[in-house]
């Protein structure tokens, strides 16, 4: 089942993160987006026209999230650099739920 079909799963209870290796296998689902440094984390950067298109995009990818129930750390600087981070904050590291999202907020630039 394609990433974009599946929906996030409560955080509480889900069991443990996934390894950087785990992480890595999934990368090419989500293209565009890494693995940060410290392994914890997924990021996608976004350099958009102005703010105003930052903030739609924002308010874009705030509909999926709350669907989702699942929400990404939003960076938004230089008035039209937008990086968006992804981890399940329950436990400090990557699941499939953060795939879901990523690969969700990927659809909204296609």
């Amino acid at each position: 089942m394609e990433l974009t079909d599946k929906k996030c799963v409560p955080c509480e209870g889900i069991g443990k993160a996934y390894t950087a290796a785990e992480i890595q296998s999934h990368m090419s689902e989500i293209p565009g987006w890494v693995l940060a440094k410290d392994g914890k984390s997924i990021e996608c950067a976004f350099t958009l026209k102005n703010f105003v298109a930052c903030v739609d995009l924002i308010n874009k990818i705030k509909v999926i999230a709350e669907d989702e129930m699942h929400h990404p750390d939003l960076h938004l600087t230089g008035y039209k650099n937008l990086k968006v981070v992804l981890y399940t904050h329950a436990i400090g590291g990557v699941t499939e739920n953060d795939l879901i999202v990523a690969a969700k907020i990927n659809l909204l630039s296609s």
